[in-house]
Parts: structure tokens; sequence; C-alpha cells
């Protein structure tokens, strides 16, 4: 039997206790998982320290050497996450419909837990506690594998949380950390029907890719962020600047961030200049079109490629457009469905591209920053789905959950 056999059967076990582990339980876990990270927090900046190493001997950039650091305050806020995951109602039981039928049987549509979770995700080692919380208040057991930029800061953290599960009376295996990162065990882990119940990629395009198209197992497909941001004709100056600014330099490695600026013909030559200069305290390097380059100078020939591309860096594609509706057709060809912004002072077309575009989150008038579990009140988020099917946007609790019927009778007989 191999080692993610083994993991998966040991989680499988877990998640049935999990499922009627009850409301109390499952909080004062949480409650313990919090406290532990705050009690190991020396031994997991040591773990990272190891991985921030080995990740700057590789090569890795600085801005994904930025997504995999941890300090005490990120640490303080996952234990924070946890506790806002803590806060919120329990879905578990909940009565989503029901009703008597003519022959007396009484049916009820209740919410459960999807049951083990598996979470493939990159090099965001806060997503270990994230996903772990949201799996466990919803009654799931999960496995989780990271990737190898930082394995030792995923395994210190995981072990933080299995003793605040532990603590609680609850099975250490509701939280499966894989230890090996090769290939061959993500695409195991892909395969392992009837030991998990759901697949959850968290990561770039060529992650969301691989997991979509070799999973033999159901997936909830998060999208990459290649997001937008359009500047209107009759944009406010400085609401425009300060966005823009935000949303691409603030974070720029997280998949919240812009990749593309798109900005109407009429205010490129006022507001072009303004916008690089807020982007050069930053060292944004700027990839734009011929009307582009005629305003601004150091901005380099733009590609079809750079518009269907999530740099993940201090990296801007910029197009001038003629109207709204050009900067939504913009969108709809090259966007990964994830999160775009107008920023107007019409109605008229804040509903317009509102209601044009079909991606997960749509904003008016403010950072795309804000597509984040924690920010919409999940308290915490498992990923960011783009897809249709059960969950779209920042997933919280209620992803991780289904329903079944209950079917109650006196004997009746078909």
């Amino acid at each position: 039997m191999s080692s993610m056999q083994v993991l998966g059967r040991e989680a499988k076990a877990a998640a049935a206790e999990m499922a009627s582990a009850g409301t109390e339980r499952k909080n004062a876990a949480l409650k313990n998982m919090a406290e532990w990270l705050i009690a190991d927090m020396d031994g997991i900046l040591k773990a990272n320290d190891m991985d921030l190493h080995e990740a700057r001997l590789s090569g890795l950039s600085d801005a994904m050497c930025e997504r995999l650091t941890l300090n005490e305050e990120r640490i303080r806020g996952m234990a924070g996450g946890i506790l806002a995951v803590m806060a919120q109602s329990d879905p578990i039981g909940e009565a989503l419909d029901g009703c008597t039928r003519p022959n007396g049987l009484k049916i009820q549509h209740v919410r459960v837990p999807l049951g083990v979770v598996g979470i493939i995700f990159e090099s965001r080692p806060n997503v270990t506690s994230d996903a772990a919380a949201i799996c466990i208040k919803a009654g799931n057991a999960c496995i989780l594998r990271g990737g190898k930029e930082a394995i030792n800061s995923n395994l210190a953290i995981a072990a933080s949380l299995q003793k605040g599960l532990a603590s609680a009376g609850l099975p250490k295996s509701a939280i499966c950390m894989v230890s090996d990162t090769s290939r061959e065990t993500a695409a195991e882990m892909m395969r392992l029907n009837g030991l998990i119940d759901v697949l959850i990629p968290r990561g770039g395009a060529g992650l969301i890719r691989a997991v979509v198209e070799n999973a033999s197992l159901p997936v909830i497909e998060t999208g990459s962020g290649n997001c937008h941001l359009y500047i209107d004709s009759g944009a406010d100056s400085k609401m425009a600047a300060d966005i823009a600014e935000n949303a691409k330099c603030s974070r720029p490695s997280v998949c919240n961030s812009i990749e593309t600026l798109l900005i109407h013909k009429d205010r490129a030559a006022e507001l072009l200049p303004v916008i690089q200069q807020r982007f050069a305290a930053h060292n944004v390097v700027w990839y734009g079109c011929e009307q582009t380059r005629a305003i601004l100078k150091d901005v380099l020939p733009v590609t079809e490629e750079h518009y269907y591309t999530e740099f993940s860096d201090f990296i801007i594609a910029c197009r001038v457009v003629e109207s709204v509706k050009d900067a939504v057709e913009h969108i709809r060809r090259y966007s990964s469905g994830h999160s775009e912004c107008i920023v107007t002072d019409s109605r008229k077309n804040a509903d317009y591209f509102t209601g044009a575009l079909d991606s997960a989150a749509v904003y008016v008038n403010a950072s795309t920053r804000f597509t984040d579990g924690g920010e919409f009140g999940l308290g915490a988020e498992i990923g960011i789905s783009t897809q249709k099917l059960h969950a779209r946007g920042p997933m919280g609790i209620l992803a991780l959950t289904s329903g079944k019927y209950i079917i109650s009778g006196s004997g009746q007989i078909r």
C-alpha cells in the first residue's frame, strides 16, 4: 500500500468521525488550533527560514519569495483567520428545504459534509491553516499537498494544527499533510477514488490545468487570476490612480491583483503618466499598445500572449480602448474569470460592465484586492472558484458542504 493510500484511508476514517463531531467539539478544536499556531510560532518561523533559504538558492523571484514568507504578523493573521472561521455558524444539519408528501412521507433536505477534501496548492503556506480550518468547521477531513518551496513551513503548521485537533478529542488524521512533493504523489492523489471525495487545486494556471485534465476525481476548479482594471472616461482621477496602485502593487504575487490596465482613450494622456509615476516606486515593468507607448516612455511592446498572462509580479500590460464596450470585449477574450473592476462616474456604464462580464467578482470603484474570503466575511477561504457548478468566487464553509435527503415514513410502500 502506498503512502498516499495510507493517508487516504486515515482521512476517510477521520471524516466519518468529523461528520458527527458537533459544533462544540469542532469549535474547541479550531480554538486550540489557533492557540497552537501562536505557541509554535518560533518553530514555524525557523521552518519558513529554511524554505526561504532554499527558494533564494533556486532563483525564485522576489515576488514569489514574498508569497512564501511568514512572519509574526502573518502567523497571528493565520490564527485570527481560524478564529474567524470558528465564529461562523455551523452549517451541518441545516435544513435546506423539505415537505410532507400526500402519502405522509416527511422529506427533509439537510446540509452535510463533503467527506475527504483533497487540496493541491502552491507556495503560500497560509493556505495550510485556512484550508484546514474551513474543512474542520464543515465537518470534513482534508489531505493537503503543498509545493516543494514551502514543505518545511507546511509540515510545521500542520503539526501545530494536529495538536489542536488532538487536544479537542478529534482525530489528528482529519488534517493530513503530504510530505512527499514529487509529481508522482500528486498524480496518485488525483486518482485516489474512493478515498478522496473532491479535489481542489489552488495555484497558477499550470497546476489547475494539470489537475483538471488528469484527475479522475470530482474537481472544484479554482481559477488563475488574470484580473483587469478599466478606467472609464468619467473616472475620478485620484480614485483611479489609488485603485490602480493598490490592485497592482500591494501584493502582485496573489491572484486578486490586476495584470492588465485598460483605459479610455479620452483619459489616457492625462492619467497614464500619473499611474506610471505611482508604479515607478515599485519598479513595475510596462508592456503597452502603440497608443500607450506614444504617451509613456520605457514601455515595451505588448503581445497577445501578455494579455493572456497572469504575471504574479511587478509587471503590467496596458491597452488604450475606445469605450466601455471595447473594454468588456477585451476582458471577455482574455480574462480567467476571476476579478474585474471599472472605475467610473457613470451608473449606466457600471451596470453594463457588471452585467456583461461573467467573472466571479466584478467591482465598481473598488480594488480587486478585496476578492478574498476574509474580506467577504467568510473568515477564510479555501480558494476562489471560477467555475459555475456548486461553488463560485471565494469558497468558505458552505462551499465544502453538500446535501442529503432524510425521509421519514410510517410503513409506506410504492
